[in-house]
């Protein structure tokens, strides 16, 4: 049972707490390409129903790439990937600066105490 089903039928919000983005159908290359030939005067309605999606996708798809050359999308993907990568580092750095700031607490040796 999909978790909005879920939620629908207990009235509780279910949470998914994978980080996970959608799985997409096409990969960034493929979805420039369709919005390029939006550019040079193609039809909307005919690239959604060649590719089986909905104008919203399209559109969606637009506001993110439109504009983009393949390469330009393949920087913003390394470059969404390091900054998640930095994120993750900077939260476990954080982590631990945090635990060992309480371990010199309780070991009462922060606050120029020099007995160490």
């Amino acid at each position: 049972m999909s978790p909005k089903i879920k939620q629908l039928k207990t009235g509780h919000k279910c949470l998914d707490l994978s980080n996970k983005m959608k799985k997409t159908r096409f990969t960034e290359t493929q979805i420039v390409r369709a919005l390029k030939e939006g550019e040079e005067g193609r039809k909307t309605d005919d690239i959604c129903r060649e590719l089986e999606i909905s104008k919203a996708t399209f559109y969606n798809w637009k506001s993110r790439y439109g504009g983009m050359e393949v390469s330009d999308v393949k920087r913003l993907k390394e470059l969404e990937e390091e900054n998640a990568r930095l994120k993750k580092m900077f939260a476990e750095l954080s982590m631990n600066h945090d635990i060992l700031k309480e371990v010199i607490t309780k070991k009462g040796w922060g606050s120029g105490n020099k007995n160490s």
